[in-house]
Protein backbone atom coordinates (compact mmCIF):
# COMPACT_ATOMS: atom_id res chain seq x y z
CA UNK A 1 0.00 0.00 0.00
CA UNK A 2 1.40 3.59 -1.62
CA UNK A 3 0.06 7.12 -0.22
CA UNK A 4 1.62 9.60 -2.58
CA UNK A 5 1.51 13.49 -1.50
CA UNK A 6 2.99 16.51 -4.00
CA UNK A 7 4.15 19.32 -2.03
CA UNK A 8 1.53 22.16 -3.64
CA UNK A 9 3.20 24.97 -0.99
CA UNK A 10 5.48 27.97 -2.42
CA UNK A 11 8.12 26.99 0.70
CA UNK A 12 10.03 23.48 1.38
CA UNK A 13 9.77 21.78 4.29
CA UNK A 14 11.79 18.32 6.58
CA UNK A 15 9.99 15.29 4.98
CA UNK A 16 9.52 14.65 9.00
CA UNK A 17 7.54 18.06 9.28
CA UNK A 18 5.37 17.32 5.91
CA UNK A 19 4.53 13.65 6.85
CA UNK A 20 3.19 15.25 10.40
CA UNK A 21 1.22 17.66 8.93
CA UNK A 22 -0.66 15.19 7.20
CA UNK A 23 -1.38 13.12 9.94
CA UNK A 24 2.06 10.26 9.53
CA UNK A 25 3.08 9.63 13.61
CA UNK A 26 6.50 9.05 14.79
CA UNK A 27 5.24 5.71 15.86
CA UNK A 28 4.09 4.61 11.94
CA UNK A 29 7.38 6.05 10.74
CA UNK A 30 9.10 3.81 12.57
CA UNK A 31 7.35 0.77 11.62
CA UNK A 32 7.96 2.41 8.01
CA UNK A 33 11.64 2.04 8.60
CA UNK A 34 12.18 -1.15 10.49
CA UNK A 35 9.05 -3.78 9.44
CA UNK A 36 9.51 -3.29 5.70
CA UNK A 37 8.30 -0.11 4.86
CA UNK A 38 10.01 2.22 2.71
CA UNK A 39 9.84 6.24 1.98
CA UNK A 40 10.53 7.88 -1.73
CA UNK A 41 11.04 11.69 -2.46
CA UNK A 42 10.38 11.75 -6.09
CA UNK A 43 11.04 8.27 -6.86
CA UNK A 44 13.89 7.51 -4.93
CA UNK A 45 15.21 6.41 -1.29
CA UNK A 46 15.00 9.27 1.42
CA UNK A 47 15.23 10.02 4.84
CA UNK A 48 12.69 11.57 7.45
CA UNK A 49 15.71 14.46 8.02
CA UNK A 50 15.81 15.21 3.90
CA UNK A 51 13.65 18.26 2.44
CA UNK A 52 10.88 18.42 0.01
CA UNK A 53 10.51 21.29 -2.46
CA UNK A 54 8.07 22.92 -4.58
CA UNK A 55 6.10 20.39 -6.69
CA UNK A 56 8.24 17.49 -5.37
CA UNK A 57 6.00 14.37 -4.50
CA UNK A 58 6.70 12.18 -1.71
CA UNK A 59 5.61 8.24 -1.48
CA UNK A 60 5.24 6.78 1.92
CA UNK A 61 4.84 3.17 1.62
CA UNK A 62 3.68 1.24 4.20
CA UNK A 63 4.50 -1.76 6.00
CA UNK A 64 3.00 -4.72 5.11
CA UNK A 65 -0.28 -6.21 8.31
CA UNK A 66 -0.50 -9.61 8.99
CA UNK A 67 -2.84 -11.11 11.23
CA UNK A 68 -1.90 -14.93 11.52
CA UNK A 69 -4.68 -15.81 14.37
CA UNK A 70 -7.89 -14.41 12.70
CA UNK A 71 -9.75 -16.74 11.14
CA UNK A 72 -11.71 -16.01 7.86
CA UNK A 73 -15.35 -16.76 7.64
CA UNK A 74 -16.96 -16.50 4.16
CA UNK A 75 -20.60 -15.38 5.25
CA UNK A 76 -21.35 -13.03 2.90
CA UNK A 77 -21.27 -9.18 3.31
CA UNK A 78 -23.65 -6.43 2.08
CA UNK A 79 -20.88 -3.86 1.32
CA UNK A 80 -22.06 -0.05 0.90
CA UNK A 81 -19.20 1.62 0.11
CA UNK A 82 -15.49 0.56 -0.98
CA UNK A 83 -12.03 2.69 -1.39
CA UNK A 84 -9.08 1.73 -1.30
CA UNK A 85 -8.57 3.00 2.33
CA UNK A 86 -11.76 2.14 4.05
CA UNK A 87 -15.01 -0.33 3.52
CA UNK A 88 -18.75 0.22 4.97
CA UNK A 89 -21.01 -2.89 6.12
CA UNK A 90 -24.18 -2.83 6.95
CA UNK A 91 -23.98 -5.34 10.02
CA UNK A 92 -26.85 -7.60 10.59
CA UNK A 93 -28.15 -7.94 14.09
CA UNK A 94 -26.48 -10.57 16.77
CA UNK A 95 -23.62 -10.29 14.72
CA UNK A 96 -20.70 -9.33 16.84
CA UNK A 97 -17.96 -6.53 15.77
CA UNK A 98 -14.73 -8.12 16.30
CA UNK A 99 -13.77 -11.99 17.52
CA UNK A 100 -14.60 -12.36 21.13
CA UNK A 101 -14.24 -15.83 23.10
CA UNK A 102 -18.08 -16.17 22.59
CA UNK A 103 -18.00 -15.91 19.16
CA UNK A 104 -14.04 -16.48 17.75
CA UNK A 105 -14.61 -17.17 13.93
CA UNK A 106 -17.62 -15.46 12.49
CA UNK A 107 -17.54 -11.63 13.72
CA UNK A 108 -18.55 -9.52 11.77
CA UNK A 109 -14.31 -8.70 11.53
CA UNK A 110 -14.10 -12.57 10.32
CA UNK A 111 -16.39 -12.09 7.56
CA UNK A 112 -14.85 -9.19 6.65
CA UNK A 113 -11.39 -10.81 6.21
CA UNK A 114 -13.02 -13.64 4.23
CA UNK A 115 -14.17 -11.02 1.60
CA UNK A 116 -10.04 -9.89 1.60
CA UNK A 117 -9.33 -13.19 0.77
CA UNK A 118 -11.79 -14.01 -2.13
CA UNK A 119 -10.99 -10.29 -3.19
CA UNK A 120 -7.52 -11.14 -2.97
CA UNK A 121 -6.11 -8.37 -1.39
CA UNK A 122 -2.52 -8.52 0.04
CA UNK A 123 -1.04 -7.00 3.33
CA UNK A 124 -4.22 -5.43 4.55
CA UNK A 125 -6.37 -6.01 7.65
CA UNK A 126 -9.83 -4.79 8.69
CA UNK A 127 -9.57 -2.02 11.06
CA UNK A 128 -13.09 -0.82 12.77
CA UNK A 129 -13.47 2.58 13.34
CA UNK A 130 -17.19 2.35 14.33
CA UNK A 131 -18.36 -0.32 16.60
CA UNK A 132 -22.03 -1.14 16.80
CA UNK A 133 -22.93 -3.56 19.95
CA UNK A 134 -24.09 -7.19 18.72
CA UNK A 135 -27.39 -6.60 18.58
CA UNK A 136 -27.36 -3.19 17.35
CA UNK A 137 -27.66 -3.50 13.42
CA UNK A 138 -26.55 -1.08 10.45
CA UNK A 139 -23.35 0.53 9.32
CA UNK A 140 -19.89 -0.04 10.34
CA UNK A 141 -17.34 1.62 8.99
CA UNK A 142 -13.65 -0.22 8.58
CA UNK A 143 -10.05 1.44 7.86
CA UNK A 144 -8.05 -1.08 5.53
CA UNK A 145 -4.85 -0.29 6.91
CA UNK A 146 -3.31 1.34 9.80
CA UNK A 147 -2.94 4.96 8.38
CA UNK A 148 -6.44 5.17 7.66
CA UNK A 149 -7.37 3.94 11.03
CA UNK A 150 -5.26 6.77 12.60
CA UNK A 151 -6.48 9.22 10.69
CA UNK A 152 -9.79 8.62 11.69
CA UNK A 153 -9.08 9.28 15.45
CA UNK A 154 -10.34 11.93 17.97
CA UNK A 155 -6.44 13.41 17.99
CA UNK A 156 -6.98 14.48 14.26
CA UNK A 157 -10.67 15.88 14.65
CA UNK A 158 -11.81 14.02 11.54
CA UNK A 159 -15.30 13.50 13.11
CA UNK A 160 -17.69 10.29 11.51
CA UNK A 161 -21.62 11.60 11.59
CA UNK A 162 -23.43 8.64 13.19
CA UNK A 163 -27.37 8.45 12.70
CA UNK A 164 -29.48 5.79 14.23
CA UNK A 165 -33.08 4.89 14.32
CA UNK A 166 -34.78 3.38 17.32
CA UNK A 167 -38.09 2.74 19.12
CA UNK A 168 -38.62 3.53 22.24
CA UNK A 169 -41.33 2.68 24.91
CA UNK A 170 -44.01 5.35 25.78
CA UNK A 171 -44.48 8.16 23.83
CA UNK A 172 -41.84 11.16 23.61
CA UNK A 173 -43.64 14.70 24.34
CA UNK A 174 -41.20 16.75 22.62
CA UNK A 175 -40.11 16.90 19.24
CA UNK A 176 -36.04 17.13 19.94
CA UNK A 177 -33.67 16.83 22.61
CA UNK A 178 -30.35 16.83 23.57
CA UNK A 179 -29.19 14.52 26.25
CA UNK A 180 -25.78 15.77 27.80
CA UNK A 181 -25.95 13.09 30.60
CA UNK A 182 -21.88 11.57 31.60
CA UNK A 183 -21.85 7.49 31.57
CA UNK A 184 -19.89 5.73 33.79
CA UNK A 185 -19.46 1.79 34.55
CA UNK A 186 -22.02 0.42 36.81
CA UNK A 187 -20.50 -1.10 39.51
CA UNK A 188 -22.30 -4.25 39.75
CA UNK A 189 -22.13 -5.40 36.34
CA UNK A 190 -18.99 -6.17 34.17
CA UNK A 191 -21.09 -5.03 31.10
CA UNK A 192 -23.41 -2.91 32.15
CA UNK A 193 -23.13 1.71 32.12
CA UNK A 194 -25.21 4.05 33.64
CA UNK A 195 -25.66 7.88 33.99
CA UNK A 196 -23.36 9.61 36.64
CA UNK A 197 -24.25 12.92 37.16
CA UNK A 198 -21.52 13.96 38.95
CA UNK A 199 -18.44 12.70 37.04
CA UNK A 200 -18.16 10.05 34.47
CA UNK A 201 -17.19 10.55 30.61
CA UNK A 202 -18.86 13.29 28.62
CA UNK A 203 -21.84 11.93 26.56
CA UNK A 204 -24.36 13.48 23.96
CA UNK A 205 -26.39 12.57 22.19
CA UNK A 206 -29.66 14.05 19.63
CA UNK A 207 -32.77 12.98 19.52
CA UNK A 208 -35.58 13.59 16.68
CA UNK A 209 -39.18 12.34 17.24
CA UNK A 210 -40.10 10.72 14.11
CA UNK A 211 -43.66 9.61 14.72
CA UNK A 212 -45.74 8.68 18.29
CA UNK A 213 -47.49 5.09 18.20
CA UNK A 214 -49.86 4.09 21.08
CA UNK A 215 -47.18 2.46 23.14
CA UNK A 216 -44.05 3.41 21.49
CA UNK A 217 -42.15 6.10 19.73
CA UNK A 218 -39.94 5.65 16.19
CA UNK A 219 -37.15 8.34 16.21
CA UNK A 220 -34.33 9.37 15.07
CA UNK A 221 -30.79 9.93 16.94
CA UNK A 222 -27.12 11.37 16.71
CA UNK A 223 -23.97 10.49 18.98
CA UNK A 224 -21.90 13.37 19.63
CA UNK A 225 -20.09 11.39 21.65
CA UNK A 226 -19.30 7.56 21.41
CA UNK A 227 -19.26 5.88 24.84
CA UNK A 228 -20.49 2.24 25.27
CA UNK A 229 -24.04 1.95 25.53
CA UNK A 230 -24.26 5.79 25.13
CA UNK A 231 -28.03 5.65 23.11
CA UNK A 232 -29.79 2.70 25.13
CA UNK A 233 -28.68 4.21 28.77
CA UNK A 234 -29.44 7.89 27.84
CA UNK A 235 -32.94 6.31 26.39
CA UNK A 236 -33.20 4.26 29.44
CA UNK A 237 -32.21 7.19 32.05
CA UNK A 238 -35.15 9.46 30.30
CA UNK A 239 -37.72 6.45 31.09
CA UNK A 240 -38.05 5.09 27.18
CA UNK A 241 -35.69 1.85 26.96
CA UNK A 242 -35.66 0.59 23.29
CA UNK A 243 -37.89 -2.05 22.58
CA UNK A 244 -35.92 -5.63 23.06
CA UNK A 245 -33.37 -3.53 25.64
CA UNK A 246 -33.70 -5.54 28.42
CA UNK A 247 -30.49 -5.16 29.61
CA UNK A 248 -31.55 -1.48 30.49
CA UNK A 249 -35.56 -2.22 31.09
CA UNK A 250 -37.10 -2.60 27.55
CA UNK A 251 -39.52 -5.10 26.89
CA UNK A 252 -39.24 -8.52 24.46
CA UNK A 253 -41.09 -9.56 21.63
CA UNK A 254 -41.77 -11.64 18.84
CA UNK A 255 -40.71 -9.23 16.13
CA UNK A 256 -37.89 -7.50 17.21
CA UNK A 257 -36.03 -10.09 19.68
CA UNK A 258 -32.78 -7.42 20.49
CA UNK A 259 -32.45 -3.39 20.99
CA UNK A 260 -34.39 -2.23 18.62
CA UNK A 261 -31.37 0.03 17.29
CA UNK A 262 -30.04 0.60 13.71
CA UNK A 263 -27.30 2.69 12.44
CA UNK A 264 -28.72 3.84 9.13
CA UNK A 265 -26.50 6.85 7.95
CA UNK A 266 -22.97 7.71 8.06
CA UNK A 267 -20.73 10.55 6.90
CA UNK A 268 -17.19 11.68 7.37
CA UNK A 269 -14.80 13.60 5.07
CA UNK A 270 -12.37 10.83 3.63
CA UNK A 271 -9.26 12.27 4.82
CA UNK A 272 -6.71 11.13 1.96
CA UNK A 273 -8.90 12.00 -1.05
CA UNK A 274 -10.51 14.72 0.82
CA UNK A 275 -13.68 13.44 -0.53
CA UNK A 276 -17.21 13.69 1.21
CA UNK A 277 -18.39 10.31 2.09
CA UNK A 278 -22.00 9.86 2.87
CA UNK A 279 -23.94 6.22 3.49
CA UNK A 280 -27.42 5.80 4.11
CA UNK A 281 -29.19 2.22 4.37
CA UNK A 282 -32.87 1.08 5.11
CA UNK A 283 -34.37 -0.17 8.52
CA UNK A 284 -33.86 -3.89 8.75
CA UNK A 285 -36.96 -6.25 8.21
CA UNK A 286 -37.87 -6.90 12.16
CA UNK A 287 -37.94 -2.90 12.94
CA UNK A 288 -39.94 -2.35 9.41
CA UNK A 289 -42.21 -5.00 10.78
CA UNK A 290 -43.05 -3.66 13.84
CA UNK A 291 -43.53 -0.21 13.12
CA UNK A 292 -45.82 -1.71 10.32
CA UNK A 293 -47.73 -3.69 13.00
CA UNK A 294 -48.21 -0.11 15.43
CA UNK A 295 -49.45 1.97 12.73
Amino acid sequence: MEINWTNQQPQKFKIKSFLKHHGVSRRLLTAVRHHGGRLLLNGRNCRKIDCISPGDQLTLGLPAEHSPNLQPSFVPIEVCYEDRDYLVINKPARVASIPSPLHPNDSLVNRIWGYYQIRQYQNIIPHIVTRLDRDTSGLVLIAKHRFAHALLNDSLKVKVQKDYAAILMGKIHRSHLLIALPLTRDPNSLIKRQVAENDGQTAVTELWLEQNFAQVAFCHLRLHTGRTHQIRVHCAYLGHPLIGDTLYGGKINQVVQRQALHCYHLKFRQPLSNKLIEITCQLPKDMKKYLLEQG
